[in-house]
């Protein structure tokens, strides 16, 4: 045992000391600076908070705003946002009918109500707006524009669903496909380059953002796929056991999930971008900085290390973007 303990004290330091020199090195990487980051955001807290507010306030707003829209208009967004679902059988046909009884929506909501809609569902364009200003150490911009933001923001998605719902019927099958899979990321890398710009006040340069962009655009539609396998049994059975209602149970289950490569993406544009390899010299080019022009400086990083229970913790503010 005297003789033992040593050379066992021994391999046990040899074996942390690898460890350790294992984790310096993932460290280092910029996949593990993702996760910090994510960390740094608070991502579980935060994806709850998109999910609760997209489906108490988005999804609704897609519902009546589509039921001002054309009949084409209206049946593309609907094919759009059901495929993307997974939504079908008996949960298909309920949910068609609330974009099929498009006069009773116009009739009990009217023009004002729809501008009410509108601007009352910019409480999940403030929320999206938190995400990408934290991930990128941003301070606030102030609450001017606000209300405007929010619209412009939904009119740029309710266009790429309309679209993408458009080309799915003469892509969307058969050789076609590989067609419209390359159209939808690019049209959906075009949607969330242009709302990491919108959302963090054009105040950092268009070059650097485009990697949040496909890499949203990438995160998104992997989930999607996946979401196509998984989400018709998911709401099958809840719609079987509770009705409409078990729909909406799944919806809060698939827009978490949704938040979750939003965060994914804001958090990896950050990250590529400030990079000081070549990575990061790529995608910045020329021009070093991630910023444009006269715009305030970004606020400096944490001092603490954020560690796994972080991400489980309330958001500090919800009043204040940051």
């Amino acid at each position: 045992m005297t003789t033992g303990s040593p050379r066992l004290r021994a391999r046990v330091a040899r074996a942390r000391d690898r460890v350790t020199a294992v984790r310096e090195r993932a460290q280092r990487t910029l996949l593990w600076q993702v996760w910090d980051r994510m960390l740094e955001i608070e991502f579980v807290d935060r994806s709850v908070a998109l999910a609760g507010k997209a489906f108490v306030s988005f999804f609704p707003l897609i519902i009546v705003v589509a039921a001002f829209l054309p009949a084409s208009i209206r049946n593309s967004i609907f094919t759009s946002l059901t495929h993307r679902l997974g939504v079908e059988g008996g949960a298909l046909v309920t949910a068609k009918r609330a974009f099929a009884s498009s006069d009773q929506i116009r009739k009990a909501t009217g023009v004002l109500g729809l501008l009410l809609t509108i601007f009352y569902a910019t409480s999940f364009t403030t929320a999206l707006q938190r995400v990408y200003l934290r991930t990128w150490r941003r301070p606030s911009g102030g609450k001017g524009g606000e209300y405007l933001r929010g619209p412009v923001w939904f009119f740029a998605m309710l266009s790429s669903m309309a679209i993408l719902g458009a080309l799915r019927g003469p892509l969307g099958d058969g050789p076609g496909i590989v067609a419209f899979v390359v159209v939808s990321v690019v049209i959906t890398s075009a949607l969330w380059w242009f709302t990491a710009w919108f959302m963090l006040l054009g105040q950092v340069r268009w070059r650097v953002l485009f990697p949040s962009g496909v890499v949203t655009a990438l995160a998104s539609g992997v989930y999607a796929v996946s979401a196509s396998i998984w989400m018709p049994g998911v709401v099958t059975r809840n719609f079987a056991q509770f009705g409409f209602f078990g729909i909406a149970l799944a919806l809060v289950t698939w827009f978490s999930g949704t938040a979750i490569c939003l965060l994914i993406g804001a958090c990896a544009g950050a990250v590529f971008a400030a990079d000081t390899g070549r990575v990061g010299r790529f995608i910045r080019g020329r021009d070093p900085s991630l910023l444009v022009e006269g715009a305030v400086p970004s606020l400096p990083a944490p001092e603490r290390t954020a560690g796994l229970r972080d991400a489980f913790r309330p958001a500090e503010d919800e009043e204040s973007p940051l």
